[in-house]
Order: C-alpha cells, then structure tokens, then sequence
C-alpha cells in the first residue's frame, strides 16, 4: 500500500464520527480491530496499535495488505470469530 493511500485510509477511518471500528490486515494475515481511536497511532505512513493485553504492534504502510471499513469479527473471511486477533 503507497503511503499516500496509508494515510489517506487512515485519516478517513480515524475522524469519521462517530467513531466506527475498523480492521487493518497485514501481509502476514494477521488482523487488528481498531474498536477505539485511542488503541492506535499513526503518522508518515506507519503506525502501532495496542492488541489486547496492551501488547504494542508496530506496523508502516508497506506491512499493510488492506484496511477493512468494519471490525474484525465481521471482517471477510472472519465467519464467526468475535475476538480480535493478537
């Protein structure tokens, strides 16, 4: 993902009120539910996001396959799973 893309997605996901859980999937297919805009940051194509147990992921624009407008349980591919992914 360019990292004009990034912070455009981002930006977009991040304002929009009220605020709406997303999910940002990896290359490595790993998923992270954005559930409230103080579990991340981001900024200059990069960010970090708090899984639970406050474990940081840090992550840039590269490492980013796609950013899905829904949260992780209901995110394609996901049938069923209601726990974010760590």
């Amino acid at each position: 993902m360019t990292v004009e893309h990034f912070e455009t997605t981002i930006r977009a996901m991040m304002t929009v009120r009220p605020f709406r859980a997303f999910t940002i999937e990896l290359n490595t297919g790993q998923r992270y539910e954005i559930d409230d805009p103080l579990v991340a940051a981001f900024s200059e194509g990069a960010g970090v996001v708090f899984a639970p147990g406050g474990i940081p992921v840090f992550f840039d624009h590269e490492s980013v396959n796609q950013i899905i407008n829904s949260p992780a349980h209901a995110a394609p591919g996901r049938k069923g799973k209601s726990k974010r992914e760590s």
